[in-house]
């Protein structure tokens, strides 16, 4: 049991630092409230429409699933990097299957046109 101390010890330390912290916040803030912080645009200018109503090219979903897609080549990149000497030739010729998937999928957006913006 006395394992489970300092897992008990730190789980209320996360559990209590946020809910200080918030207390301390609406103690210290300032306390009146301006109807021009609910709207969507504090520069003064009023919204033309609704965000819902507009319709959004899919171009935009496009290079957002295609960022997604490079940003977790990248997390599986660094670790593969720091552990290469203890994968051998295993671990590398794994690496290059996976860029050959990544690279086929990239090569088929750019030449479906999905990196353009015009």
């Amino acid at each position: 049991m006395d394992h489970y101390v300092p897992i008990l010890i730190f789980t209320l330390i996360a559990v209590s630092v946020p809910i200080i912290i918030l207390m301390i916040a609406k103690v210290v803030r300032f306390g009146s409230y301006d109807p021009v912080k609910a709207e969507p645009y504090e520069c003064g200018i009023e919204a033309t429409s609704f965000a819902l109503d507009t319709r959004f090219s899919i171009r935009y979903y496009l290079i957002a699933v295609l960022f997604v897609v490079f940003d977790v080549e990248t997390i599986f990149l660094f670790p593969w990097a720091v552990v290469f000497d203890e994968l051998a030739l295993f671990g590398f010729i794994e690496m290059m299957v996976f860029l050959a998937i990544l690279l086929v999928g990239y090569l088929y957006a750019w030449r479906r046109g999905a990196l353009e913006w015009a």
